[in-house]
């Protein structure tokens, strides 16, 4: 007897074509990235946003309209700049058909730093509620969309001032239960005054502008305490800063075209490059490049015709052919900045050769941990590896390492997880407070040192080994604690891994609310309290750790619907005064503290 498979008819009526819209709102990650709520700068809302003030922008850079408004309420963007305004006849068209732009013409728009014909569509397609008035010569076109579908329009006379006036309201379909963050507004706001020196952003009655462009955003970001006033210089098509720090490791901001580029690229290790070359230039040394770099702080942004990204969201520069020019202005910049300023010369070189210094001390404690480990380089203990790393193509985006606090909650996710791209680094137990301590602890404690070894990241984070760091500790007393001190341990001594957004937090569900017809995990006492109420003789069962999670449960936590926490920083400047408060010897003050904001 043969049993009869029902195979899906595969035939012309199966293929669809889609309007463009329909594919943006279908496909939204290709065009905006991640959809998020709004919890993170990186969420999808805050993409909405950019891609209409990088069209104010642009008119910015092309020399007109010197201030851009920007208000959010109630989830309503309203953006207006004061440029030349959208031709009048080509309004609908500019906001509703791909490919349709003036960003095509260099004649027009030299240094786009929006999605090129794809940018106010998309948000115009994402949004329930989509508004744009373009002013021009003593007249307006008013044009109003839902989901990107055009509903109404105006046209007349006006006494404003020639510009462009968008709303929106990210579409609740699309965004579920999202909220704008006014921190992450301001700061985003802030990098555009740092790149665009002198022009005027006002955001909910603050003026947000900068004079001196790049050398405002590094003071603002690290602080007063450098080993030397900050190195600033500017070309053309580029721009530069750079200083050194108490810090490890190094801290970059990098943009191109306004845009800001978390992952580096061409443009950042050329500049890298040329600040190595100008600095052994100068002193006519010949400074490894590890002593140089230990503990700078740069930033650097330029303007190119035809950037060339890694991916629609523009975190990455490939574009090999500009590596030459920028380390031939980074050198010179620098060679002109040490020339012109005797002390900080001196004290830069003062710091390289205690960098130097350190690093031969160093050298002895590494070779004393890797013979102690018997080449523990080669097979980490307790890590459970994956197929596919960061450096593997396209897959290496969902390389993600868990980092653990026991067997037992390690043994829930090793066998629930994917093995091609999830890998398991149990600790063995609480890790070393390094709160103060210089980089040889890590050599000294066998845990640390497996922990980077794991990572990929003892010499850099370029040979980091996975796209996310995810702390996986118990949501209890302890597990807080073990995640403060592996937070510490990497703001301590890799910071740039925090800045660049590789370390995250992973929720697990407090509570499982279950009866014999449904189950439904809880991440809050408020959803637990919802569910409830809605199932009827439910049986709650309050999650004390991982391991109690069975592994047939986990699975579904670490996969598509996983709930990941980004650890940032508000500023790196701040990290120093955060750490010394959280993990530092002030017992009394940290006391007084807890006590005050008990519950």
């Amino acid at each position: 007897m043969s049993t009869r498979i029902n195979i899906p008819i595969y035939d012309e009526s199966k293929i669809k074509t889609l309007s463009s819209l329909e594919h943006i709102r279908l496909r939204t990650g290709m065009y905006i990235g991640r959809l998020g709520d709004g919890s993170n700068p990186d969420d999808g809302i805050y993409m909405l946003l950019k891609e209409i003030v990088d069209n104010a922008i642009d008119e910015y850079i092309m020399g007109f309209g010197r201030k851009i408004d920007v208000a959010v309420e109630d989830n309503t963007a309203k953006i207006r700049d004061y440029g030349r305004g959208i031709p009048l006849g080509k309004v609908i068209d500019c906001v509703s058909t791909i490919n349709t732009g003036a960003k095509y013409n260099d004649d027009v728009f030299q240094f786009s730093v929006g999605l090129n014909g794809v940018g106010a569509k998309a948000v115009n397609a994402l949004s329930s509620h989509f508004r744009v008035v373009s002013y021009r010569e003593g007249e307006f076109f008013e044009a109003v969309f839902t989901q990107g579908k055009f509903k109404s329009k105006k046209k007349g006379a006006t006494k404003e001032s020639d510009g462009t006036f968008v709303e929106f309201i990210p579409d609740p379909e699309i965004f579920s239960e999202y909220k704008f963050n006014p921190e992450f507004v301001q700061k985003r706001l802030w990098n555009y005054a740092y790149l665009n020196a002198g022009l005027k952003l006002f955001y909910e009655k603050e003026k947000i502008e900068s004079k001196n462009g790049l050398l405002d955003l590094l003071a603002a970001e690290i602080g007063e305490k450098t080993v030397y006033p900050i190195a600033y210089f500017k070309a053309k098509q580029i721009e530069g800063a750079f200083t050194h720090t108490g810090s490890y490791g190094e801290t970059y901001f990098s943009f191109v075209n306004g845009q800001h580029t978390a992952d580096g690229g061409t443009h950042l290790s050329a500049f890298r490059e040329g600040v190595l070359k100008g600095i052994n230039e100068f002193f006519k040394k010949d400074y490894n490049g590890v002593d140089v770099r230990e503990g700078i702080a740069g930033a650097i942004a330029i303007k190119v015709k035809n950037p060339v990204f890694e991916s629609q969201t523009k975190n990455k520069l490939g574009n090999a052919e500009i590596r030459g020019w920028i380390i031939s202005e980074a050198k010179s910049g620098v060679v002109d900045f040490l020339h012109k300023n005797g002390e900080a010369a001196r004290l830069l070189e003062s710091k390289i050769v205690q960098n130097e210094k350190l690093r031969t001390e160093l050298n002895a404690v590494k070779k004393e941990a890797k013979e102690a480990a018997k080449r523990i380089e080669i097979k980490i203990p307790n890590l459970k590896d994956c197929k596919y790393h960061l450096q593997d193509g396209a897959r290496g985006g969902d390389s993600t390492i868990f980092i653990t606090e026991g067997q037992s909650a390690g043994g829930s996710i090793i066998s629930a997880r994917d093995v091609m791209t999830q890998a398991i680094f149990t600790l063995k137990g609480k890790p070393l407070n390094v709160f103060g301590r210089n980089r040889a602890a890590i050599y000294q404690n066998e845990e640390l040192y497996n922990t980077m070894m794991a990572l990929g990241i003892e010499e850099d984070i370029e040979n980091l080994r996975y796209n996310r760091i995810v702390l996986a500790t118990d949501a209890d007393v302890d597990g807080f604690h073990i995640r403060n001190l592996l937070m510490t341990f990497f703001l301590n001594y890799f910071e740039e891994l925090v800045v660049a957004g590789h370390v995250f937090i992973l929720e697990t569900p407090l509570f499982r609310v279950r009866n014999k017809q449904e189950t439904r995990y809880c991440y809050s006492e408020k959803e637990r309290d919802a569910a409830v109420k809605q199932i009827a003789g439910p049986e709650v069962t309050r999650f004390k750790g991982l391991g109690e999670i069975s592994p047939s449960e986990f699975g579904q936590f670490i996969g598509e619907k996983i709930r990941l926490v980004e650890v940032n920083v508000k500023s790196v400047k701040f990290i120093p005064e955060t750490l010394e408060f959280y993990m530092g010897k002030n017992t009394p003050e940290r006391r007084d503290y807890i006590m005050e904001n008990l519950l």
